[in-house]
């Protein structure tokens, strides 16, 4: 017994996948997935014994086996989608995508973007658990799996590298810029 056993059951899992999605392509890439999972846990697979044709008993428990593997598959895709696209929108909604942006508020905000890509990604998880998304320390420390001190030290170097950052892109913004000196009028000049 091996997971060449899976191999007849590849167009029936073929048909099931093209009715969940709809689409060539995407129930290709549900059956491939399948098959993945199904070879990463075939020693799970129990056959099911049966006084009538052992045979057709185990391909008929294995295709089952199969399919609610696949629909259980398709289900984990369906919710990452849609998480995907509720945390897209969320962002698009926070980052003031709206048409109204002016020039410099986009601006200031992929300089932002930018400063948190330059995070180290503990330091950058943990900003944005609390600055984003409104964590409580603790809150955070349970979802980073760390002490709440550890979460409270990576925030503070977190925002002062950020601080940092954005400092130094002001201050690169400002040397590009020309000095202009004051010059005294000749008012001035009689005042003094």
């Amino acid at each position: 017994m091996g997971v060449e056993q899976a191999l007849p059951h590849i167009p029936r899992l073929r048909r099931y996948a093209r009715l969940l999605t709809g689409s060539r392509e995407r129930a290709d890439d549900l059956v491939q997935d399948t098959l993945e999972r199904a070879c990463r846990k075939w020693s799970l697979w129990r056959p099911q014994p049966s006084s009538a044709l052992v045979g057709s008993a185990e391909s008929t428990g294995l295709r089952g086996w199969l399919l609610s593997m696949m629909h259980n598959v398709h289900i984990n895709h369906v919710r990452t989608e849609m998480l995907e696209e509720a945390l897209d929108d969320e962002l698009d909604a926070s980052a003031g995508l709206a048409l109204g942006d002016t020039a410099q508020q986009s601006a200031t905000r992929m300089d932002i973007e930018a400063a948190l890509a330059q995070l180290s990604p503990t330091l950058r998880e943990v900003v944005l658990l609390v600055c984003v998304e409104e964590c409580s320390y603790a809150e955070a420390a349970s979802i980073a799996g760390v002490p709440v001190g550890t979460v409270m030290s990576r925030l503070s170097r977190g925002r002062e590298k950020l601080r940092e950052l954005m400092s130094t892109d002001a201050a690169s913004e400002s040397a590009a810029r020309p000095n202009l000196r004051v010059i005294k009028t000749a008012q001035a000049v009689n005042e003094n």
